[in-house]
């Protein structure tokens, strides 16, 4: 039996960069190594680079998306992508493999272009039944009117870069005397900046596959916080938040989020393994946050507890990944 060869691409060029490195190792130790000829690749601006058992580096061959150790060559057959932030997340990546016609494990280009630009993704989904809070958008050198921000959306607010992601330069703030600070950080991580009313609730994380002949939909997350919002602090540090699953939630309220998970999912025309994460208000209201095409992976992130909550290993998880992207390749 031929074993698929796999270029596992982790690492990029984002604050993220560890993240998806750690989520690259948990990966590729789950993965079948009697169907998979895994190695991982760590990109990094423009160096893609596999370090051997003894710890010897060889580049990838960029003109063939090969790799040569001691004379063997190898000519890689698929991507599994796990790079949170560019040139992963932001659908950079996968415009090369397309070039190349290699399949990959995330959303398409377009689809990973769309979802990593919140403003964007809310214009996909808007009009489907999906709430969202009022935003500002600010571009570089835009005039800052705290007062008619204010004014329009209220306070607290959450001021966050466009795109980005793990919550880097996310600030919330409850006075106008903070947003000017919380604009300038935001943009140190991107070139756009979203300016949102704060939708104050319970914070939840809905994972999702949709394959051509089924809807995988974990059990649903409840994320608490002990900052003041679920940001890199609390994401990564044991203790300061409780992720509980599968939430303790009402069934209506779990049918409103699978309706408006799929919808998503749909509507930004998603594939492979992603979550979605909502706010739910005390009236039972859901609000869209943001969707992540590429979420994390390492042993503490949310969408392999839910796997797990749902009998499901990671490896079974990227097995039915991996199938379901050959499929649509091969069409």
């Amino acid at each position: 039996m031929n074993r698929l060869k796999i270029a596992l691409l982790a690492g990029g060029n984002s604050s993220e960069r560890e993240i998806a490195l750690n989520s690259a190792a948990q990966i590729s130790a789950a993965l079948d190594k009697q169907k998979y000829d895994v190695k991982v690749i760590d990109l990094h601006h423009r160096d893609w680079v596999y370090t051997a058992p003894d710890g010897r580096r060889y580049d990838v061959d960029k003109n063939d998306f090969s790799l040569t150790v001691e004379g063997e060559r190898t000519q890689f057959e698929y991507a599994l992508i796990i790079i949170h932030g560019t040139p992963g997340e932001d659908g950079k990546l996968q415009g090369y493999l397309d070039m190349m016609g290699i399949p990959y494990s995330s959303c398409s280009q377009v689809s990973s272009t769309i979802t990593f630009d919140k403003i964007s993704t809310k214009r996909a989904v808007a009009g489907r039944g999906i709430n969202l809070a009022r935003e500002v958008l600010l571009g570089r050198g835009d005039k800052i009117d705290t007062e008619a921000i204010v004014a329009q959306l209220g306070l607290p607010l959450f001021i966050k870069p466009n795109a980005s992601g793990s919550s880097f330069g996310v600030t919330r703030v409850t006075s106008a005397d903070e947003i000017g600070k919380a604009v300038e950080l935001a943009f140190s991580e991107s070139d756009e900046v979203l300016i949102e009313e704060c939708i104050t609730g319970r914070e939840f994380g809905c994972g999702v596959i949709i394959t051509d002949e089924k809807e995988y939909l974990f059990p649903i997350t409840e994320i608490i916080s002990k900052r003041a919002f679920f940001d890199y602090e609390a994401k990564y540090t044991e203790g300061l938040s409780d992720e509980i699953t599968p939430a303790d939630i009402d069934e209506q309220i779990v049918a409103r989020l699978n309706r408006m998970t799929t919808e998503a999912y749909r509507a930004c025309r998603c594939s492979g393994v992603v979550r979605i994460d909502f706010i739910v208000t005390p009236d039972g209201t859901p609000y869209m946050i943001e969707i992540n095409s590429i979420p994390g992976m390492s042993s503490g992130s949310i969408v392999p507890k839910q796997a797990r909550a749902m009998g499901m290993s990671l490896g079974e998880l990227y097995d039915i990944v991996i199938e379901d992207s050959l499929k649509r390749f091969r069409r």
